[in-house]
């Protein structure tokens, strides 16, 4: 089944062109199934990059999904044209009645500032208590974990003294229970991450609510979830293409930042080449996120999600 997207998006005609299946929202109107609504906040600057890569990851499943893209209104992007955001995106104040199966609330770069000092701190806070009761599985990603770890469990991020930038070795936490999120991916499995700051595992641990899924001994805890499965975190970024973390490395060069090349990410001497050995884990795990913890528990009728 396709991902539902408008025709005119960025991402439709680069998601076509992969030979992945999408559907415009004239033709999935006539269709009389139930599709899976998500919803992504998108807080990164580059919004055109970001949501063509979360949609490559919500299409490759059997289910069909209506996307709705989400802006805030305290911040206006200046990296993306005001007409994509105004002609594509929403704000949460027309959406805050409607519900959704899913939603996703993306990485922001803003991480070396306090969480109170961001200029859409307040709006955010308003959004993530909305998700506990109009959503019923939420996924948060990079700063957006860290800003959702702060705001519902009083988890700290610390600096680090050098960014964690690169491709990293992850350790699945096996305990004997079944774990679906994590259900076919390899014990150890591979994350980009590009942070400057962390959250301690243990902090995670003190927290009865929460468990940790995933760990890097370089990175520190991945993926964690809230017992009941409504709050997933993802401290990297599994949704990166192949080029984002060059890209990221070009683009901090050419400003005179003192950065160094993500580690074991460049596949040859002269930085040209990349191996992306994330890709594979990257698909499953949203597929095992929208079947089990959003298809398999939302109710028919998405009116009655609730706490």
């Amino acid at each position: 089944m396709p991902i539902v997207i408008d025709k005119e998006l960025p991402a439709y005609g680069v998601l076509t062109g992969e030979g992945l299946f999408v559907m415009d929202k004239q033709r999935a109107v006539s269709q009389e199934i139930r599709p899976i609504e998500i919803a992504i906040l998108n807080l990164m600057p580059t919004k055109e990059t970001t949501e063509t890569q979360f949609m490559r990851l919500l299409s490759n499943s059997p289910l069909q999904v209506n996307i709705t893209l989400i802006k805030t209104s305290t911040y206006s992007s200046t990296h993306t044209d005001k007409s994509h955001l105004d002609k594509f995106y929403k704000t949460f104040d027309e959406v805050r009645f409607e519900k959704f199966d899913g939603m996703i609330v993306t990485g922001a770069p803003v991480e070396n500032m306090q969480f109170e000092k961001v200029t859409y701190w307040r709006e955010l806070e308003e959004i993530l208590d909305w998700t506990r009761t109009n959503v019923t599985s939420t996924l948060f990603i990079c700063w957006g974990a860290q800003a959702a770890l702060h705001h519902f469990y009083n988890i700290k991020k610390h600096p680090l003294k050098e960014k964690c930038f690169g491709i990293f070795a992850h350790q699945c936490v096996r305990d004997g229970s079944i774990e679906p999120l994590m259900r076919g991916i390899s014990d150890e499995f591979h994350m980009p991450h590009s942070r400057h700051t962390i959250i301690y595992a243990k902090d995670i641990i003190k927290v009865k609510e929460l468990k940790i899924l995933a760990y890097s001994k370089r990175a520190g805890a991945s993926i964690i979830k809230s017992n009941d499965n409504r709050q997933v975190f993802v401290t990297g970024h599994m949704e990166y293409d192949r080029y984002t973390l060059k890209k990221e490395y070009e683009r901090d060069k050419e400003k005179g930042l003192d950065i160094k090349p993500p580690v074991n990410y460049f596949a040859d001497r002269e930085m040209n080449e990349v191996k992306m050995n994330w890709s594979s884990t990257a698909n499953l795990f949203y597929i095992n996120w929208l079947n089990y913890y959003v298809y398999q528990v939302t109710p028919y009728n998405i009116g009655e999600i609730t706490k």
